[in-house]
């Protein structure tokens, strides 16, 4: 034990494997009828918009430098999605694997670090059963926290859960708007479905699940697709949507990370609610990480204390360093 190491690989493929989510245009009072729902275009708009960002101190302190400026127009093409004048509901679907194994990494080379380490997650295991982690996924495939932008202001939000198994499936039908977003309170349909979530954590069965959002958002809307990363320099839109094949979509990183906004363990959690599950408490859209290694309540000060010295976190703390573990990564101690 004293002499025990980090591992220099150490990998975990995730255990949450998500799809892109893809949306459809229809009618609320058509959910049950598939061939109703027409895929989500992306169009193009070009636009002559007003200079309207802040000005230097040089321009704005000159009447006639910033009528200059301002006189300009602001030329934009976009991509924009949104509803037909026909459709009033917008529907996201994709589908979710939970996978088992938990305790064996996808990489690790130095195996007396990964018996240490297995030992750890196994014994979480045996004192858990992933009952709050499961319960936390489930409320977030009921609660529609993974349409981000496009359940604000919806006039109703309906979750449709299937889990197949290999002779049958299960359905669950959930009101999203019952649930609260800063909390996690599950009913009876959510802990069924935390069920199978659970049962697939552990490896115990097969659990795939499809998952159906419907948000009633009103007749020609505009919808919220996951906007492109523009890497090179060369764009000729400023605002690139993301399609799969002609169907407007949302990326699997997005949804997987509303899927894992369980973390409610952090220090300023009463004031910001939960945040996804990452190594260092990150909140980019913040510019904030909330768990700070110099507060010893990061990811690796809590994995190496608890696996190399046998410093074992408050449970809840646990709950988290698993979570990230279920997330997947690359964790291999990097030489200094």
């Amino acid at each position: 034990m004293a002499n025990l190491k980090t591992a220099a690989v150490l990998a975990f493929e995730r255990k949450l494997a998500n799809s892109d989510g893809l949306m459809y245009a229809g009618n609320w009072d058509q959910q049950d009828k598939p061939e109703a729902w027409l895929p989500v275009q992306i169009k193009e708009k070009a636009v002559r918009g007003t200079i309207s960002n802040r000005q230097k101190n040089a321009i704005k302190s000159d009447p006639a430098k910033l009528d200059q400026e301002v006189k300009k127009p602001n030329l934009q093409q976009v991509d924009v999605a949104a509803l037909p004048f026909t459709a009033d509901t917008l529907k996201l679907t994709f589908t979710l694997r939970v996978l088992g194994n938990l305790a064996e990494p996808s990489a690790c080379d130095n195996s007396d670090y990964q018996a240490a380490l297995a030992s750890t997650i196994k014994g979480y295991i045996e004192q858990t059963g992933f009952t709050e982690l499961a319960m936390r996924y489930a409320t977030n495939l009921a609660n529609g926290r993974f349409l981000w932008r496009n359940r604000v202001g919806a006039e109703e939000i309906c979750v449709k859960v299937t889990a197949h198994h290999h002779t049958n499936s299960q359905h669950w039908q959930f009101d999203s708007q019952e649930f609260n977003l800063r909390q996690f309170d599950s009913n009876s349909a959510v802990q069924e479905l935390a069920d199978v979530i659970r049962m697939g954590l552990l490896g115990e069965t097969y659990s795939f699940l499809t998952v159906e959002a419907f948000a009633k958002l009103g007749a020609g809307q505009e919808v919220f697709p996951s906007q492109e990363l523009v890497m090179d320099g060369k764009k000729d839109k400023s605002k690139i949507l993301y399609q799969v094949s002609d169907v407007a979509a949302m990326h699997s990183q997005k949804i997987g990370n509303a899927i894992r906004t369980i973390d409610t363990w952090y220090p300023q959690a009463d004031e910001f609610g939960p945040i996804s599950a990452e190594p260092f408490g990150s909140v980019t859209s913040r510019g904030s990480a909330y768990r700070q290694p110099k507060a010893k309540l990061d990811f690796y000060t809590l994995l190496d204390n608890w696996v190399l010295k046998g410093e074992v976190p408050a449970l809840e703390q646990q709950h988290y360093v698993m979570a990230i573990l279920i997330r997947g990564g690359v964790f291999g101690e990097k030489s200094e």
